[in-house]
């Protein structure tokens, strides 16, 4: 899965570049590794970010962090640091299994595109092909970037009008609909 700073837009629905945010770093990488996805892409195009970033996750898998809690460093090792979604796409075709169909995440319902229910997305992730699903940060992914993927995955929605969870929770509950294990009995 990947987490991109850009394109994402603000609450004017301007394009922008959008900053790293740490616990967004802790947070999807321990979902990510308590789920079983192969990998965690953050991407930026900011060097300064860039440099945040890798200094949070040397961190906690080669100092201080990586001895006093191990765990922590088997979340923080899924993450690579990329600076376009090309360079995301590249790695993974890089691991022979070729270019992952990509699917976006998006808080609200788009009508121009069909979404793909979790049950569907659900058993194309059991085909063994490979798959990207992608979020965005700021106010989410922009509207050219979501018209780009082969998937738009239906948004999560609550029982109130309310709808801005943190990408860190939305993440959470998607990857448990997607791959945890559930006995709804």
């Amino acid at each position: 899965m990947a987490l991109t700073h850009y394109p994402v837009v603000n609450k004017n629905g301007e394009i922008i570049t959008s900053a790293v945010t740490n616990l967004d770093l802790h947070d999807i990488a321990r979902a990510v590794r308590t789920f079983g996805a192969r990998a965690f892409y953050v991407v930026t195009p900011l060097a300064d970010q860039k440099r945040l970033v890798e200094k949070i996750v040397s961190h906690w898998t080669e100092g201080f962090g990586s001895t006093y809690n191990p765990k922590r460093r088997k979340a923080l090792e899924m993450i690579h640091i990329k600076e376009s979604m090309n360079q995301v796409l590249e790695h993974i075709a890089a691991s022979g299994e070729g270019f992952p169909k990509v699917t976006v995440t998006c808080a609200r319902d788009i009508d121009t595109r069909p979404g793909i229910s979790y049950k569907a997305f659900r058993k194309l992730l059991q085909s063994g092909n490979p798959y990207l699903l992608v979020f965005g940060t700021a106010w989410g992914l922009s509207e050219p970037f979501i018209a780009k993927a082969d998937y738009i995955i239906e948004p999560i929605k609550g029982n109130t009008g309310y709808n801005h969870l943190s990408v860190r929770c939305a993440a959470a509950i998607m990857l448990d609909r997607l791959m945890g294990k559930h006995n709804l009995n």
